[in-house]
């Protein structure tokens, strides 16, 4: 089954759903179990069961600089994949982790690793880059991806088995676009960006494109060449000179952290707009959280949402690894369920489905027509009725926060 090239979800649809309702995005308070509300869509007649033994890969930076990723999306999948086997279902997963490091190459050899396990599907990469690569491989492999964070449309391209249960890139910068121009929050932009990272680039040009079409002034365009760069002076001090009022930062935590820095050096502030990969930035070693005081990002998920969903995976979280989960590691938590969800369904409209030593050749089709069947929609923490088009990416509502008192809160 191969995908088709177009999507069939335009981005305008995730914008207005933002800016009109973005509560939209979390399920309501006492509405049932979480297995209960992802497996809620479309029973078959036949009405069967899923059993057995799933073995499922985890692939992202659990070292390294973008680690805070890597180790939110491991922890979020072990705490859906802990309740999941506590409930008794007849469907028992075992988890395995691989560390990539961001790195392509390495994220290649983690998904070698977890090939030599008879991992059955994966749920990663976490980063973009990496993923693209191991997409390709897992394409030739018939092998089912459900990433958490792997933003870029390139993760998708051509690769049928490939699904987000994040935003793509393209939706963040149109989105980012559509929420700044509405809110009249600037009339000159500032854009810095990654030009070597498929994540980062990718947002910037639709951002530069919705911009254009919604009449915002972007002054000032610069890029950095690495994630290894930490020298942010020159771009800045083009932004400041040319009286950009909003900074656009389509980056990751790290960087975005120097430029915080750099920027409150300098005595230069303007408002900071950010999307999903600054979301971890608060739990940054050694970063002086004041300086994200005010700074706004586009979000799926808030730790501070009262469904009891929420409540309870922020709970178990904190319990297990004493820390505030971030969008990440909601994301994986979902993409566990998601694929649980998927299972039942296709069990229930075909009867009873054992997926011990069942090839992941065999799994990936058949989640493929679950992920593409008009029927099937998944709930989680991330979002209520999340569905699936047939390029593999996922429609929700996205939600903008501001960091106030070292904390989100949800505009």
């Amino acid at each position: 089954m191969k995908k088709k090239l177009l999507s069939l979800l335009a981005a305008g649809a995730l914008v207005l759903s933002m800016t009109a309702c973005g509560a939209d995005a979390q399920p309501a308070a006492g509405t049932g179990s979480q297995e209960a509300q992802q497996t809620s869509a479309g029973t078959g007649a036949a009405g069967g069961k899923v059993t057995g033994t799933l073995k499922m890969g985890v692939i992202g930076p659990l070292t390294g600089g973008a680690a805070i990723y890597g180790n939110a999306v491991a922890n979020g999948a072990k705490i859906a994949v802990d309740e999941l086997n506590a409930k008794g279902t007849g469907l028992t997963i075992e988890l395995n982790a691989q560390d990539d490091e961001h790195d392509a190459e390495k994220s290649v050899n983690a998904y070698n690793n977890l090939k030599d396990w008879d991992v059955q599907v994966i749920t990663g990469t976490t980063t973009s880059t990496p993923c693209i690569t191991v997409a390709g491989e897992a394409y030739a492999d018939r092998v089912f991806m459900l990433t958490p964070s792997a933003s870029s449309p390139d993760v998708l391209a051509g690769n049928d088995n490939v699904f987000q249960l994040c935003f793509s890139d393209p939706n963040q910068g149109s989105a980012s676009a559509q929420y700044i121009a509405d809110h009249a929050m600037a009339t000159k932009v500032a854009v810095i960006y990654n030009n070597s990272d498929a994540y980062s680039t990718g947002i910037y040009n639709t951002f530069k494109t919705r911009a254009a079409e919604l009449g915002l002034e972007l002054v000032s365009e610069q890029a950095f060449p690495s994630d290894d760069t930490t020298d942010f002076t020159v771009q800045l001090k083009d932004a400041q000179d040319k009286g950009a009022e909003l900074l656009f930062l389509p980056i990751y935590y790290t960087p975005a952290s120097l430029i915080l820095k750099q920027a409150s050096d300098m005595g230069y502030a303007p408002t900071f707009f950010g999307v999903d990969g600054m979301d971890g930035i608060l739990t940054l070693e050694g970063f002086d959280t004041s300086l994200a005081e005010g700074v706004i990002l586009l979000t799926p998920f808030s730790a501070d949402a009262t469904d009891d969903l929420t409540k309870n995976f922020v709970s178990s979280y904190q319990s297990n690894y004493g820390d505030t989960p971030n969008q990440f590691a909601a994301d994986a938590y979902d993409c566990v369920y998601a694929i649980y969800a998927a299972l039942q369904y296709y069990a229930e409209k075909n009867g009873d489905l054992d997926v011990t030593g069942l090839s992941y050749t065999d799994l990936c089709e058949k989640l493929i027509g679950v992920f593409t069947d008009g029927g099937f929609s998944a709930d989680g923490v991330t979002g209520t009725g999340m569905v699936w088009n047939a390029a593999g990416e996922v429609n929700k509502a996205p939600k903008a926060m501001v960091i106030q008192n070292g904390a989100y809160v949800g505009l």
